[in-house]
């Protein structure tokens, strides 16, 4: 067997949402990452193994934006089929090819090394290529939604569900347990032009009416996913997980066998596209930080001044007992969007150089039922790895950047499009004194330092593509180093087909025929070039861009002026293109 040893700065373990957030934000950054994975695809529940969305805050223009909403854009662009496979190459580009990551994928951490109350490094076993790998680190994540460093290193962690009165929860049980939400097997179903018959597999469970799917609409189109297969939270969702995969094929099997051969439901001409062997967990072992995030917070709307994150998905707070519990299957307590996750959330209390993030950051059952969901633990990966660049630039700890370096992480994270309710981005002195004015419109609202819509707040510049322009002129010439824009992805944007009046998903529950491409939001600018002014008086143009699909973009100059103009020249079929930044910089 082989051996391999990793020396940097920052290990994430987990390749989900939140530790491919996590991993990426640090390296771009400065870190030298490793992201450790245990599956030969990243994105985790979201990946094509599982198939669950990326969901995230409810409201308007409340969608949450940095990596998440690059990897998304990246994949309304290049996979117009929506294709799962497709989806994970998008993923898999964005750690594999990003400079100063090395990524380890089928490679399951299996143990860990400590120095005092310090993780000195870890070991996985990859076993495609028979190579054990120890990643020595200063710094570590665990985003691997079971926890699996907690075990392995004395970190504190919670199970199951805290009592009404501990932290006084009103959704809470009177009496603590450890009961969790439970885990299910997708299937998808795709539309052909003809009839299609269904022999199901004799172990498939049989579902013979209706009758015995209570509470269970199993539609097969639109936004219909089968999310309510779900088993495990009445034992052990960690230990059980091969058992409860087994039950969780047979009972998807035997949907499938409901609905193709048991009653009319309109499935003539659908066949079985997909089921899913891995199961997609919803909870298990939550670590404890500085803070514990619970119900109340998220009511209060989670106004902390370590703000770095937030949520806005309803506390969605599934039946332990999943399929053999006859009710309905999920409660969902209502919750304010948007509300923010602090900092102190996102490392451990006793582990000296852990991170933490996903649905096990510090947090009750409760206030769970809410984070657990994907952009929510994505925009939490990406501050734990903005938050592990400055510790290793500054030689400090997870709560050292708490300590002395929070503003510095909140105005990076603004700095990378992640939107922090209530507190704006800092503009530089550059765009800040310089005259400001645009040919049509008023151009302010581009350095107020919020960059998305906010109440009634448009917090934009908008402009006729190839007439409108937009331009700061400086008193003398700057040397401009870069420029860092905003457009407009319309943070509001719906599905296709089906799903034409629900909010865009990243992945398709089903495939009907017809179905109509995905497709780059219309609003967004597809070409725009920048112009300086030099000394003499001439302008020229130092950059063009035909064929941009991205919300956040910068650009790289090495430019002398004494102003510098932005004229959109086309959009993805908007008539009018509008901005939330545009702000130069110096070299």
């Amino acid at each position: 067997m082989r051996e391999k040893l990793h020396e940097v700065d920052f290990c994430v373990v987990g390749g989900g949402m939140s530790g491919l957030c996590a991993a990426v934000a640090a390296a771009r950054r400065g870190a030298r990452v490793a992201l450790m994975q245990d599956r030969p695809v990243l994105g985790g529940n979201a990946s094509s193994e599982i198939r669950m969305w990326i969901c995230g805050a409810h409201g308007d223009n409340n969608r949450e934006t940095g990596i998440v909403e690059e990897v998304q854009l990246e994949n309304n662009y290049r996979n117009p089929s929506s294709n799962a496979s497709i989806w994970d190459s998008v993923l898999y580009e964005a750690a594999r090819f990003q400079p100063n990551l090395t990524l380890l994928l089928n490679c399951s951490c299996v143990a860990a090394s400590m120095d005092g109350a310090r993780i000195a490094s870890i070991r996985g076993w990859q076993g495609t290529a028979e190579t054990w790998h120890t990643v020595r680190a200063g710094l570590f994540a665990d985003c691997s939604g079971d926890s699996v460093l907690a075990p392995l290193t004395g970190a504190e962690f919670r199970r199951g569900r805290e009592a009404r009165a501990e932290f006084g929860e009103d959704i809470a049980p009177e009496q603590a347990d450890e009961r969790t939400m439970g885990m299910s097997c997708l299937f998808q179903a795709r539309e052909t032009a003809s009839p299609k018959p269904f022999i199901p597999p004799t172990w498939a469970k049989v579902f013979a009416s209706d009758a015995e799917l209570p509470n269970r609409g199993h539609g097969f189109t639109g936004l219909s996913n089968f999310w309510w297969l779900e088993l495990g939270g009445e034992g052990d969702a960690i230990h059980d997980t091969e058992d409860l995969r087994d039950e969780l094929l047979a009972i998807a099997f035997g949907v499938w066998d409901h609905i193709k051969n048991r009653g009319e439901h309109g499935a003539a001409n659908w066949e079985l596209e997909w089921v899913g062997f891995l199961p997609g967990k919803r909870e298990s072992r939550r670590y404890v930080g500085d803070h514990i995030l619970t119900q109340n917070d998220i009511r209060s709307e989670g106004r902390f001044d370590d703000l770095v994150a937030y949520g806005g998905w309803s506390m969605d707070d599934h039946h332990p007992g999943g399929l053999r519990y006859p009710g309905k299957p999920t409660i969902f307590h209502p919750a304010p969007s948007p509300y923010g996750i602090p900092y102190r959330c996102l490392y451990s209390r006793n582990i000296e150089n852990l991170f933490v993030a996903g649905r096990n950051i510090s947090c009750t059952h409760a206030a769970m039922s809410s984070t657990r969901v994907m952009a929510t633990c994505a925009l939490c990966g990406q501050a734990a790895g903005t938050a592990a660049s400055l510790a290793t630039r500054y030689h400090t700890t997870p709560r050292g950047v708490y300590e002395n370096h929070l503003r510095e992480l909140q105005q990076a994270l603004l700095d990378d499009d992640c939107f922090l309710p209530w507190q704006r981005r800092d503009i530089g002195e550059m765009a800040r004194q310089a005259e400001l004015t645009a040919s049509a419109g008023d151009a302010e609202p581009l350095r107020n330092g919020v960059d998305r819509p906010v109440g009634a707040a448009e917090n934009a510049w908008s402009g006729r593509p190839g007439t409108d322009w937009v331009q700061y002129r400086f008193e003398r010439p700057r040397r401009i180093g870069s420029v860092r824009i905003v457009f407009d992805s319309n943070l509001n944007r719906l599905g296709q087909g089906a799903c034409a009046n629900h909010v865009e998903k990243n992945i398709l529950s089903n495939y009907p025929l017809g179905q109509p491409p995905r497709t780059v939001p219309d609003t967004l600018t597809r070409a725009f070039t920048l112009e300086a002014l030099d000394a003499a008086g001439r302008w020229s143009t130092v950059a063009r861009i035909d064929d941009n699909h991205q919300r956040l973009v910068r650009v790289p100059l090495q430019v002398e002026a004494v102003a510098l103009r932005l004229t959109p020249l086309a959009t993805w079929g908007a008539p009018m293109a509008r901005l939330f930044a545009f702000e130069p910089r110096e070299a």
